[in-house]
């Protein structure tokens, strides 16, 4: 039989055969070694009484540019004391479709990457990938305890196209997710709370968007709890509803002048975008824009302190920071 060095990455094991599918797939055919008895994947005891071989089709690692597939005979025992069982090996536990080093590989890349771009990169179906990573998180991730949960952390997300969404809770002080569900009103989240038991008395704060369902469900299960609510959906419904209706309210006021009216009606994004973000010639529009109206100005001073209450260390302690270049000496001219 002709071996190879390679036979040093599968253990007990010899490379019989090597073929190309592809330009990128090599095939390798693996064959037992005969000088060591298999091992009962019960009881771990050798065992030389094989009463039948099954092939498998697994995936390994990459070897340089190659998609490595493996053809493993995986041989049936008849264990004196387990019985009817199958051999144990090291690099393949279980029915898995990939080999361990594979698997180790995987596992560190969905660390890093969306799991979409590792499937790309191995070439593994999406539910594998998805799978290996659920694993690892079940092996990794310490089960949560509610006794120590303080601070929580709630939002939705869809599931896929068709208006199907999920809930998520975690844990503001570890960033752990506790609990997901399918589902956004009350009744879909009230399965968490039950979950809480007792421990919903010691939840201290309960971060969400402007949900109402979340909103009230959350002060209904846990009564000392301060609902805070999300920065963003906080400044964006300040948009859409302060700054939009100043807006419009501020250009029809201008109907006789038809240019200065276009000019406010069009500065929508202008008034609700970051000012951080701004290209220099959109900075120079929103300070030419803001230095010419007072009411405007008001409103976007207004929303720009708006961000800042998030990050005051607590609410008798919240200083508004003075904006720089906006609307420096407070002069109002019609536009």
């Amino acid at each position: 039989m002709d071996t190879t060095p390679l036979c040093l990455f599968w253990k007990d094991f010899t490379v019989a055969h090597h073929e190309f599918l592809d330009a990128q797939t090599l095939r390798l055919q693996l064959e037992p070694d005969d000088r060591i008895p298999p091992v009962c994947s019960g009881c771990d005891h050798a065992s030389f009484l094989v009463h039948d071989v099954h092939r498998r089709r697994v995936r390994e690692a990459p070897l340089l540019i190659y998609r490595v597939e493996l053809d493993v005979p995986v041989r049936g025992l008849r264990c004196p004391v387990c019985g009817p069982t199958r051999e144990r090996i090291d690099w393949l536990p279980g029915r898995s479709p990939v080999t361990t080093t594979l698997r180790q590989w995987v596992e560190r890349l969905v660390t890093l990457l969306p799991i979409r771009h590792v499937t790309d990169l191995v070439g593994l179906h999406w539910h594998t990938v998805k799978t290996i990573d659920k694993q690892r998180l079940q092996r990794d991730l310490p089960v949560p305890d509610p006794t120590r949960l303080r601070r929580l952390m709630m939002d939705e997300f869809a599931l896929h196209k068709g208006q199907r969404y999920a809930t998520l809770v975690a844990c503001a002080d570890t960033q752990q997710v506790v609990w997901t569900g399918e589902g956004r009103p009350r009744e879909a989240i009230r399965p968490f709370f039950a979950w809480l038991g007792e421990a919903r008395e010691q939840i201290e704060a309960v971060a969400m968007d402007m949900n109402s369902a979340f909103d009230l469900e959350a002060k209904d299960q846990c009564p000392n709890a301060v609902v805070v609510y999300d920065r963003f959906h906080v400044v964006a419904k300040y948009g859409r509803e302060v700054m939009d209706r100043v807006r419009v309210d501020q250009a029809n006021q201008l109907r006789d002048d038809k240019a200065a009216r276009k000019i406010i009606k069009g500065s929508r994004w202008l008034l609700l975008g970051n000012a951080n973000n701004l290209k220099p010639e959109q900075a120079v529009k929103l300070e030419e824009l803001l230095a010419a109206n007072a009411s405007l100005t008001t409103a976007y001073l207004l929303k720009e302190q708006l961000k800042t209450l998030w990050f005051a260390d607590d609410e008798t302690d919240y200083r508004p920071k003075r904006l720089a270049g906006v609307a420096r000496d407070g002069h109002q001219q019609r536009y």
